[in-house]
């Protein structure tokens, strides 16, 4: 069965048709910018442009950077401040004119990579962090999430750990992969200190580079890189909808 799974981030709104069985793209990527500044009404407008380009039925998935508590968008660090408030899966709904389910953008990853990808069949408490515009955070206890930890907005040495250690600042300070990873390490031995995960996941578009990093990383958990890569939160938000 495949549902259409949309995936909005601080830089591109990435959507496909996803079978929720296998936890695969049924057809290539559409791949759109965020508009800027990234007003609900620009995001909806871009999020019903990419819909459109699937013909697809049922549930639509939509993962937003911020927390969701019952629809409604709490947080936006790196969509306009603008969505705080905003009951997304009405307007969503309105908007695309099918049931619509909204959830945070880590929330989905991890939900993908637990039931697809390196998560699959891990017990005891396991952190997924994705690295793109900002930090995406994710833990399953026993396989159950715990929703909403927005822990890239911890501070690390007096600055949000996103700001040190996104993948964005890596291209934006012009860091060598070394300079960066010892970054991102840092952040991580932050989370472990708080959290003592089981296993760290780490996600993002820059997970296709993992064999690059992930080897450079001191915490006690061992630290793999997500399976699913850059499509975790497009798998996560089609799964999310046909449970709904």
């Amino acid at each position: 069965m495949d549902r259409l799974g949309i995936d909005i981030g601080g830089s591109g709104i990435k959507g496909a048709p996803v079978d929720v069985g296998a936890g695969t793209l049924s057809m290539e990527r559409v791949r759109l910018a965020t508009p800027h500044p990234a007003t609900p009404e620009a995001v909806l407008e871009t999020v019903a442009h990419l819909a459109g380009r699937f013909e697809t039925e049922g549930p639509v998935g939509v993962t937003v950077p911020a927390a969701v508590q019952r629809g409604l968008v709490r947080t936006a660090a790196n969509i306009d401040p603008t969505w705080i408030e905003v009951d997304a899966v009405t307007r969503m709904t309105e908007r695309l004119g099918r049931p619509v389910v909204v959830l945070n953008d880590a929330d989905a990853a991890g939900i993908a990579e637990m039931r697809f990808g390196a998560g699959r069949g891990q017990t005891g408490t396991v952190m997924i962090v994705t690295l793109g515009t900002g930090i995406g955070t994710a833990i399953f206890v026993d396989g159950r999430l715990v929703p909403n930890l927005e822990l890239g907005h911890i501070e690390v040495r007096g600055r949000e750990a996103e700001a040190r250690a996104a993948a964005i600042v890596r291209t934006q300070k012009s860091l060598t992969m070394d300079a960066w990873a010892k970054r991102v390490d840092e952040v991580l031995r932050t989370y472990e200190r708080l959290v003592w995960p089981d296993l760290f996941i780490v996600g993002g578009g820059v997970s296709k580079q993992a064999r690059k990093f992930i080897d450079r990383f001191t915490t006690r958990a061992p630290v793999v890189a997500a399976e699913l890569r850059n499509n975790a939160g497009i798998v996560g938000a089609a799964v999310a909808a046909s449970e709904a």
